[in-house]
């Protein structure tokens, strides 16, 4: 465990990194001791700071939603990170990729909630239930640490290595099995990779309940209108600038990013 004034060095530390476009250590080369209820509260407190500069919290993401993930990464659940409103992308305004350190897109069927989720005992008929629309996505990652050399500390305190996202129109999820819905990722009509919605947990709304669950033990609910992505779908893609990336989804619709 460390202790506060460590935690807010440690917070500084990303900070400074993510606004200056400038990767450093992995922080168990410095912290030692660092752990998840740390990196968590590290977290915390970059976000808070953020919104209290004037950013706004749009939903949260699910990372780690892969049983080959989590055993890369030595845990057996997800982690989570926040979505804040100066994330959110455009399919009609290309991404100046100079903003970030090493970023990569992600496949993801999101949810957009049409109604608060419960926390405790939130289970995947009540995230169908408040639900109302599930959406094309490609979640923007990046990593503040140099080389994407992760440990689960590491990626939990930078914010679960989010970035940015971009959402499609969707429709109603009622009488669509996300299990079997089939992403493909596309850079400029050459497929990259493919995966289907079981990939996440076994089923994407598991995933939801599952964060909804879990940020209740903090105080955290999940809201109306909030956007929450629960996990790729495929493999991570690197990022190229000039390129344009697509994920298409049978029964969702498409959704794309441009990079400069």
């Amino acid at each position: 465990m460390l202790d506060v004034r460590s935690r807010q060095d440690v917070a500084a530390l990303l900070r400074r990194a993510e606004l200056g476009r400038s990767p450093v250590a992995p922080l168990v080369d410095t912290h030692a001791d660092i752990g998840t209820e740390d990196a968590y509260e590290i977290q915390l407190i970059n976000i808070r700071q953020r919104v209290a500069e004037g950013a706004r919290i749009n939903g949260h993401k699910v990372g780690l939603s892969s049983p080959v993930m989590q055993q890369m990464m030595g845990v057996d659940e997800p982690d989570y990170g926040h979505l804040l409103d100066d994330m959110e992308l455009r399919e009609d305004e290309p991404v100046d990729t100079g903003r970030y350190c090493a970023p990569r897109v992600e496949v993801e069927i999101g949810f957009v909630l049409g109604d608060d989720l419960p926390g405790e005992g939130c289970t995947p008929a009540d995230v169908l239930a408040a639900t109302e629309r599930v959406v094309p996505a490609l979640e923007l990652i990046d990593s503040r640490i140099a080389d994407w050399r992760i440990t689960i500390a590491d990626t939990i305190a930078d914010n679960a290595s989010s970035a940015g996202y971009v959402i499609g129109e969707g429709r109603d999820p009622r009488g669509l099995d996300l299990k079997a819905v089939e992403a493909r990722l596309t850079r400029d009509g050459d497929e990259l990779a493919r995966g289907r919605g079981d990939a996440v947990l076994g089923d994407p709304a598991v995933s939801v309940a599952w964060l909804a669950r879990t940020v209740a033990r903090f105080g955290v609910p999940l809201r109306k209108g909030h956007v929450i992505l629960p996990g790729s779908c495929t493999r991570a893609v690197d990022v190229e600038a000039g390129r344009t990336y697509t994920a298409d989804f049978t029964g969702l619709g498409s959704v794309s990013l441009s990079f400069r």
